[in-house]
């Protein structure tokens, strides 16, 4: 275009050709002038060129089928984008080389503050940088909330098969009680069976408890990649369910159990896990008013736990008759091999006076027997008038039905569970 402007331009400077003798006269001075005048001429051009580009945008706005304040209100939108990016370019430019001078400060400036608030300067620094919002900064802060440390030992004996867990101490565990401590305690047990599980003693009052106490799983070698050990530490509560305060695991096809290992470990949160199944018990309760007598009637279970290696139980079941926490009577059923629905149909008689029955409970614990060791609780229940849900309404049923059997089946809950809110019951007194 600039060109097309500068081509025509001579042409326009060309007067008409002169007429008669006094032509050749004045043709000197015309020459004089438009040699003169060639500088001036320079800048008009230039003008000309600017007033044609700006009648050409013009024109071209004018051909948008769009009113003028639209344009405008789209021009204004444009530019306070610009300037945004321009800013965000600007701001983190200037936030590295912050972050750079407090490295290099940090380097220099050696003390032992520094080296303890370097991890969470750096967090802060993160957080300012990426924009968290609070509800963010709160989710980071329990991620990162300490529960404590615990200190552990593992022994594998590969003559007898045995791995020996020592508990030895923890520390810095966080308060779960009002006055500022804990009760701690630890569950030892292996995963994925549960069948063994040791607890340590309850240390009360402490955050910083010492436990050494050693426990011994009988596993094979060949069996141990499969297994995961867990190491849980609770806060012991007398009238309610025990909080867990953290736990450690350890899968034991990670660690090299050629030499005894002693070592601290950060306790991390339990995951919340659905409430383990233990199977299902069906009683029948008959009461006589006139001869005051009580009679339970074990009659099966159902999908009960499996306990033993080969993935079945040898189940039997104690009841125990309580009366403000004392045991006034027991009895137990036989012992039925290799199986998970076992059938009983075993009765047992207590004798209770009317007036007693609303101060006696019935509590009915279903037991895998073990040869060698400790036998295994799988599940527990308590039927009574100061019972909840289903044993509650069993016992209602008995005392609103007499001289009837009264058959229900009952879910099996956890004995700690069980023994928690007895406790809870007896408090209350």
């Amino acid at each position: 275009m600039k060109w097309n402007l500068f081509k025509n331009k001579p042409e326009a400077m060309v007067g008409p050709e002169p007429t008669g003798t006094g032509a050749t006269m004045t043709a000197a001075p015309a020459v004089a002038t438009t040699v003169a005048e060639t500088p001036g001429n320079g800048t008009e051009s230039k003008n000309d060129i600017f007033e044609e580009i700006k009648s050409k945008f013009l024109n071209q706005i004018d051909k948008i089928p769009l009113p003028s304040w639209a344009i405008i209100a789209i021009a204004v939108v444009a530019a306070l984008l610009i300037l945004t990016c321009c800013f965000c370019i600007i701001k983190k430019c200037c936030c590295k080389k912050k972050k750079n001078k407090k490295g290099k400060k940090g380097k220099d400036g050696f003390n032992m503050k520094n080296m303890k608030g370097d991890e969470k300067q750096d967090d802060d620094d993160d957080e300012g940088e990426t924009g968290l919002t609070e509800e963010e900064k709160e989710e980071e802060e329990k991620e990162e909330e300490k529960l404590g440390k615990l200190q552990y030992s593992l022994d594998y004996d590969f003559q007898d098969n045995k791995l020996t867990v020592g508990i030895l101490q923890a520390a810095d565990l966080i308060s779960m009680d009002s006055g500022g401590t804990s009760d701690p305690y630890v569950k030892v047990y292996v995963l994925p069976d549960k069948k063994k599980k040791f607890d340590t003693k309850v240390h009360k009052k402490t955050l910083n408890p010492v436990f050494n106490e050693t426990f011994v799983f009988k596993l094979p070698y060949a069996e141990l990649g499969g297994k995961t050990l867990v190491m849980s530490v609770f806060d012991y509560d007398r009238f309610s369910k025990h909080d867990i305060i953290g736990e450690v695991k350890i899968p034991m096809n990670t660690i090299d159990l050629g030499q005894p290992i002693e070592e601290w470990r950060d306790l991390e949160s339990a995951d919340k896990e659905e409430p383990e199944k233990l199977g299902d018990i069906c009683i029948s309760l008959r009461y006589v008013p006139t001869a005051g007598k009580l009679t339970v009637c074990i009659l099966e279970a159902k999908n009960l736990k499996k306990m033993d290696v080969g993935g079945l139980s040898d189940p039997y079941v104690k009841i125990a008759l309580l009366q403000g926490g004392k045991k006034l009577k027991k009895k137990k059923t036989t012992v039925k091999k290799n199986t998970l629905n076992p059938y009983y149909n075993e009765s047992f008689s207590f004798e209770i006076p009317m007036d007693m029955m609303q101060k006696i409970l019935v509590v009915v614990t279903v037991f895998d027997y073990d040869k060698i060791g400790k036998n295994d609780a799988i599940g527990k229940i308590f039927v009574g008038s100061k019972a909840t849900g289903p044993g509650l309404k069993h016992w209602s049923d008995m005392l609103a039905n007499p001289r009837r059997p009264i058959a229900q089946w009952h879910p099996l809950q956890q004995e700690e569970d069980v023994d928690a809110a007895l406790a809870a019951l007896n408090a209350k007194k």
